[in-house]
């Protein structure tokens, strides 16, 4: 019985250590349309920036700041796919590049996923504790996306 179990634990650390050698490619991008970037397409406030880039922008960006244990598998894996669906959710990277309908869209959707504490992920912020937004945090941004909101609404 022992050396089954023992057979097992060798397979499983074998099966470990060549997971290992799947790093998928990291979700940087240096040269990039910065015009585009959702703080050039609208004037927000340093204040607002900080808790965006804080708490949405690992996910939600071309740019992901990889901590230790994104070397780890199946950890990157599970980071890699969250990354991905954040992405073709919403990349703030890209904003500019959206339709004018699109954006309004967005912010409508940033506004309700606040709001409603569906964003940031819950296993988001069990590790990365400084993205948990507190309730001054989520009234500044959401004062700043109504206020965007209506000027975008007095446009059309």
């Amino acid at each position: 019985m022992k050396k089954i179990i023992k057979k097992i634990l060798f397979i499983g650390l074998i099966i470990f250590l060549l997971m290992q050698l799947y790093q998928p490619a990291r979700n940087e991008s240096f040269e990039q349309d910065i015009t585009a970037n959702f703080t050039k397409v609208y004037k927000v406030p340093k204040n607002v920036e900080i808790i965006l880039r804080t708490s949405c922008y690992d996910c939600h960006s071309n740019n992901t700041y990889y901590p230790w244990y994104s070397y780890i598998q199946p950890a990157r894996f599970f980071m890699e796919r969250h990354i991905k669906e954040g992405k073709e959710e919403l990349n703030f990277n890209e904003f500019g590049n959206y339709s004018k309908r699109r954006q309004n869209s967005k912010l409508k959707a940033i506004s309700k996923e606040i709001e409603s504490n569906e964003m940031p992920l819950s296993s988001y912020t069990l590790i990365h504790k400084n993205a948990i937004l507190t309730a001054s945090q989520k009234k500044k941004v959401l004062d700043w996306i109504n206020k965007i909101e209506d000027s975008i609404s007095s446009q059309n």
